[in-house]
């Protein structure tokens, strides 16, 4: 178990690797992650949503593997779809992800792991945990 402060600092980080690999990648600002019933974003035809509804169910696991399975990481809005699914399961909260087998950690580690596939790794190395 991590203390509050940790995860709270965990979760920040989150949410700034989003911004700038979100900014970066799709050369937009981005603020926060408010994610509309409709979307465009999907990876290998599977929307955002699928992912999402899956982290809704507890299968946080299940729906990572199939997005790392499936990313073409030259594919900038499925790299997106990645980045926003990592945010969207770290805002689960602590409790929820632990009950699930999951961790702010884990949410952290993929979404470096998609930074690095992107090809901004030295980017995000200054944003480690």
């Amino acid at each position: 178990m991590i203390y509050e402060e940790e995860a709270d600092y965990i979760m920040r980080m989150i949410k700034e690797m989003a911004r700038v690999l979100f900014s970066l990648m799709l050369g937009k600002k981005y603020t926060q992650v408010e994610l509309p019933k409709e979307n465009k974003f999907s990876v290998s035809g599977k929307g955002l949503e699928d992912f999402t509804g899956l982290a809704d169910q507890g299968k946080i696991n299940e729906a990572e593997n199939m997005l790392l399975e499936s990313i073409d990481y030259k594919n900038r809005e499925e790299l997106a779809a990645a980045i926003l699914f990592y945010e969207y399961v770290s805002e689960k909260g602590e409790e929820f992800l632990r009950e699930h087998g999951y961790s702010l950690e884990e949410a952290a580690e993929g979404m470096k792991q998609i930074g690095e596939h992107a090809g901004y790794g030295e980017l995000i190395k200054d944003l480690e945990l």
